[in-house]
């Protein structure tokens, strides 16, 4: 495994030689595969995820699968437009309250399909599969803000089994119409291995990953570090409360305007001596992370709520890797002392 930092993006290079293991009755295997991750801060501010994920839009040469809550930053956009003209298949389902953004509207002037979701539950999804081949994944909305003011993470998975599994989500939502508990649980691979590292995706509510997530707190032998943009579900919140009083080291850092949230569990997680802490950004600290042991790493699109849980249409990486947690913890690093330093 090699670790390649470029400029100021925290990245993760996991390079094969034998290829991708796919953990199923027939086991797949694909050559030249790649897992990479990378913040939308750093200390020095911005680390300018729209315009890598542009490169990377303009390297396409047949598909863009696209499931956004919102798609608004202008160099995305861009590109997602000139890969149509130029022949690129290029697919958006969009949540319903985001309609009226950039990414739907210019896409729908130049004839690319649009589908709007338009429940009350959320279509919260953050992802893009590229060429049948590439995914695009994590916490960060594809908008301004998100890009250049929010802390969000990104998980980039060069694999055709990830990518299979993504769009088997995708054309449900696109294709079929169907959201939240209408969505059917038909994800292909559940589990992916590239090299040493073990990749298991959800999707929410179909695949029902909040028991996932809990038994992966519950694994916890010596510490649970997190980053919360928000925490109402109690199951959760009861497992960090647990771990705590049987002497793990439990640290967090929650976004500040959602402390006091209907629900919100902060409140519950500071009485009972969790270090947890709010952040620091004077916009929005909107990961979704766990990191358990220093080696697996639970991110996506999914806030640790009941609504993601039960209702909104989401999508959950629990990543089995030392080297993957080592960057997240540097990261938690990061936004643990912009806390400190705000208090």
């Amino acid at each position: 495994m090699h670790i390649v930092r470029q400029g100021i993006l925290c990245i993760l290079l996991v390079a094969l030689l034998a290829g991708c293991e796919i953990v199923s009755p027939e086991p797949v295997t694909e050559e030249g595969t790649a897992l990479e991750v990378a913040f939308s801060q750093s200390a020095t501010g911005s680390t300018g995820l729209d315009l890598r994920l542009a490169q990377a839009i303009d390297s396409t040469t047949s598909t863009i699968d696209i499931a956004a809550y919102d798609l608004n930053i202008s160099a995305v956009v861009d590109a997602l437009v000139r890969a149509h003209q130029r022949g690129v298949t290029v697919r958006l389902v969009v949540e319903g309250d985001y309609q009226q953004r950039d990414g739907p509207t210019e896409l729908q002037k130049v004839g690319a399909p649009v589908v709007i979701e338009r429940r009350d539950p959320y279509m919260h999804n953050k992802f893009m599969v590229l060429d049948g081949r590439t995914v695009w994944t994590g916490s960060w909305n594809f908008a301004y803000n998100e890009t250049y003011r929010n802390d969000n993470n990104v998980v980039i998975i060069n694999s055709e089994a990830m990518a299979e599994n993504y769009t088997a989500e995708f054309e449900e939502m696109f294709t079929q119409q169907l959201f939240g508990s209408a969505s059917p649980a038909n994800t292909p691979y559940p589990q992916v291995r590239i090299g040493d590292v073990e990749l298991q995706v959800y999707f929410s509510p179909d695949d029902n990953p909040q028991p996932q997530i809990v038994e992966t707190l519950k694994s916890a032998q010596s510490s649970i570090h997190f980053m919360a943009f928000n925490v109402t579900d109690n199951d959760i919140t009861n497992v960090l409360l647990r771990k705590q009083r049987e002497g793990l080291s439990v640290r967090g850092v929650m976004e500040a305007d959602q402390s006091t949230s209907t629900g919100g569990d902060y409140e519950s997680l500071l009485m009972s001596g969790i270090d947890v802490l709010l952040d620091g950004n004077e916009y929005r600290m909107h990961h979704k992370v766990f990191i358990v042991d220093e080696s697996v790493v639970v991110t996506g699109s999914y806030n640790f709520t009941r609504s993601a849980a039960e209702y909104n249409d989401e999508n959950v990486l629990i990543i089995h890797s030392p080297e993957i947690a080592a960057l997240y913890l540097e990261e938690f690093s990061r936004v643990y002392q912009q806390a400190q330093e705000a208090q």
